[in-house]
């Protein structure tokens, strides 16, 4: 069985498809090392809520897919993960925009780890931050995921 972050770098590289739900959204996964990864997004206006911004659960969709990606590329052969928490903060609201998701692992740990991610705007400007705790699975808690 191959390594998370192999299996990551192949669907950088248009060899294995990429998660669903980054068709769905329309995220991109544009770059990954051991405990870093990078999400583009391009908000428009499918993706407004009813006031016409930027639906916060979009924000957490490629905040989610950045820190979980990031915590992945640190796993070993036959590992996997799961998240157990996620917190995030709206900073200032979005209309349509380029994002970038910079997530981090903070702490990695054996069982359970912490990441990190903030989302920008192509002016850098901070749009949200968000932390997740993260728990590796091992054996038969990883299999079929």
């Amino acid at each position: 069985m191959a390594k998370m972050l192999d299996l990551i770098r192949q669907s950088m590289r248009g060899e294995a498809p990429p998660p669903p739900v980054a068709t769905l959204i329309g995220f991109r996964l544009t770059e990954v090392e051991p405990g870093r990864a990078v999400i583009e997004f391009d908000a428009t206006e499918r993706h407004a809520n009813p006031m016409g911004t930027l639906h916060g659960g979009v924000l957490c969709d490629i905040a989610d897919a950045a820190m979980g990606t990031a915590y992945a590329s640190t796993l070993a052969e036959g590992e996997t993960y799961t998240t157990l928490e996620l917190k995030i903060n709206f900073l200032k609201p979005v209309w349509n925009a380029k994002l970038l998701a910079v997530g981090r692992v903070v702490k990695g740990g054996r069982t359970v780890g912490l990441v990190e991610c903030d989302v920008m705007d192509e002016k850098q400007s901070l749009v949200a931050r968000a932390t997740s705790t993260c728990m590796t699975l091992r054996d038969a808690q990883a299999r079929g995921r």
